[in-house]
């Protein structure tokens, strides 16, 4: 089908009709709907601000229970997390790292700040996420197992670890993925920024590997206002990740004693504060999303336009809704269209190879990529408010 403007105002319409009270609205608004005033006064009449202080380990236990890691520690913001995390798990400067071309351009940043060298390869339509298939056959051409490290004939580098990303909330195949890193002996981190409360067969994102790391970013279903957690259940690596992200400070109670270059990416406790609020009603935060989304895919059916549906054996908290245009013409004419009328659509991000900053760097076929860059559009998914 051919859309035009008539057709668009249809989709605005329906639209409209789950934010009533919002003009214009908004791709994904914060929500206060809990305690956070009351905790940030807390925090400034006892004057915890910075990052010691109860909410601080407050909010990474709400995140051990939620996604039953065994250990959560709580950073500064998710690009953060990963560059602390790749440091703590070993990963060493010059070592390639293989995350998908499709994924916010936090990803590579994170690789590159851990002095890695990111390389793309395709995801998959079924999942937006990282191809099993993809990673397999990059590594069946490009990878030879040498001296107990995984080494890539044509760079002579090691491949040290995979970074898949959850896109818009929706796990990847994990399983699969899982499975070939072991094959090849790789670490898997995953980048679960934006999945907090998705599951894939039962399991909790960001849990299925070595690590995984958690945004709280303004526009993510918890906030604080800036915001990261690695979770992990190797203590080794949550301890080192916890003292590099702390100035590599050795615990005292009064000498400054610093073992290593450390890093000043603590979560502070203001932060913190508004987390743990949002903690408390976030079952109910996940249930609105994911009814917002079945009311999405009812009205897409019946207009013969495609939305994306969680992937078999998962269970999304749909941070971002996605529908389909038949090309990146059809594309931006909606988006033009849609935030000239008061309703806020974004397509997904650039692909990360073709940012100036990444072109040079290796990357796979990426034909599934770049299908999709020219066809998806991101429309209001806020919690809704009644």
């Amino acid at each position: 089908m051919n859309m035009d403007n008539t057709h668009f105002e249809e989709i605005l319409q329906f639209i409209r009709t789950l934010y009533p009270n919002e003009n214009p609205v908004p791709l994904h608004a914060p929500r206060f709907l809990g305690r956070e005033k009351e905790y940030l006064t807390q925090c400034i009449e006892t004057t915890y601000v910075s990052y010691v202080g109860q909410f601080v380990t407050d909010f990474e236990e709400h995140i051990k229970k939620l996604t039953d890691a065994h250990y959560a520690v709580a950073i500064a913001n998710g690009t953060a997390a990963l560059h602390m995390t790749l440091l703590a798990a070993g990963v060493q400067p010059g070592n390639e790292v293989i995350t998908q071309a499709l994924t916010f351009v936090a990803t590579a940043a994170g690789i590159k700040h851990a002095l890695a060298e990111p390389v793309f390869i395709d995801v998959e339509a079924k999942t937006l996420g990282m191809s099993p298939e993809a990673l397999k056959a990059f590594l069946v051409e490009n990878a030879s197992y040498k001296n107990g490290a995984t080494i890539n004939k044509k760079t002579g580098k090691r491949i040290a670890a995979v970074v898949p990303m959850h896109t818009y909330g929706h796990p990847v195949r994990l399983e699969e993925i899982s499975a070939i890193c072991d094959e090849y002996g790789l670490m898997l981190i995953e980048d679960a920024a934006e999945s907090l409360g998705s599951t894939y067969k039962g399991k909790h994102t960001g849990t299925w590997g070595r690590a995984g790391i958690l945004s709280f970013n303004g526009n993510k279903p918890v906030t604080t206002g800036g915001g990261g957690m690695i979770i992990s259940n190797d203590e080794a690596l949550a301890e080192k990740a916890r003292h590099l992200s702390t100035t590599a400070k050795r615990k005292h109670p009064w000498q400054f004693y610093h073992d290593e270059v450390g890093y000043n990416l603590r979560l502070p406790n203001i932060n913190a504060a508004v987390g743990c609020a949002q903690m408390e009603y976030f079952d109910s935060t996940i249930k609105n999303k994911r009814e917002t989304a079945e009311m999405y895919k009812a009205f897409f059916d019946n207009k013969n336009i495609p939305f994306f549906t969680e992937p078999q054996d998962c269970h999304s908290n749909y941070w971002l809704n996605v529908m389909f245009l038949k090309d990146r013409e059809e594309r931006d004419s909606f988006l033009e269209y849609s935030n000239a009328n008061g309703v806020q659509t974004r397509p997904v991000w650039q692909l990360i190879p073709t940012l100036p900053p990444y072109a040079s760097r290796l990357c796979g076929p990426i034909p599934i990529a770049k299908d999709l860059e020219d066809r998806i559009v991101n429309i209001p998914s806020s919690v809704r408010i009644f």
